[in-house]
């Protein structure tokens, strides 16, 4: 049997993501877009896997329907309190573009060096039905570098900051990356996938 799934966010990078995680799965994905919606849950949790759960909550009642929502963002543990990974997103104002944001972060890192420049991605996942969440994870992702300049062209897949998060070993930036060598380092996305995949292989047997 077939079910509808949305997608819980406006962002078709972040679509495009939420629909690999589904592959193969007997599920159909569709967007807030194609249903008319435009409501945006506030994020108000005090971890993305709060805000995640939140979002999959607000969504899922909006729609009533099955839903998948998510939240990440960038872990930087040198900064201190001077950076929240909750509002990665939001940390440059709230009119910021992304050319704001990626020059605005570059700033931040300026005084720091060599192993101060440690960054890691934390996501969280979380599905809801009928206004409930049925499941949720968080997970930290492997640890690279904020890179010391503007790569000079964003990138094009909607997550800004993966064009400034550098991984030494490879001589590139996250989103540069081919598949195999994110798996070689223990991506985080991969691992949600196995998680997302266990639970909707259970979920549609029941």
């Amino acid at each position: 049997m077939t079910m509808q799934i949305l997608l819980a966010t406006g962002n078709p990078a972040k679509q495009e993501t939420l629909r690999w995680l589904l592959e193969g799965l007997p599920l159909v994905a569709v967007t807030p877009q194609e249903l008319g919606l435009d409501s945006v849950p506030e994020e108000s949790g005090a971890t993305h896997q709060e805000i995640a759960r939140q979002k999959s909550e607000e969504w899922s009642k909006a729609s009533s329907m099955l839903v998948i929502a998510s939240d990440g963002g960038l872990v930087i543990p040198a900064v201190g309190n001077n950076w929240e990974s909750r509002f990665t997103h939001r940390f440059a104002g709230p009119a910021a573009d992304d050319n704001e944001r990626l020059e605005r972060l570059l700033e931040i890192m300026q005084p720091y060096q060599g192993s101060d420049r440690a960054a890691s991605w934390i996501e969280a996942l979380a599905i809801a039905d009928q206004g409930k969440v049925l499941d949720s994870w968080e997970l930290t992702g492997s640890t690279g570098m904020i890179a010391a300049e503007s790569p000079g062209k964003l990138n094009e897949t909607g997550f800004w900051v993966f064009s400034a998060w550098y991984f030494p070993q490879f001589s590139k930036t996250y989103n540069q990356l081919s598949d195999s060598e994110k798996d070689s380092l223990g991506d985080h996305w991969t691992r949600l996938k196995e998680l997302v995949q266990g639970f909707f292989n259970n979920f549609t047997s029941d």
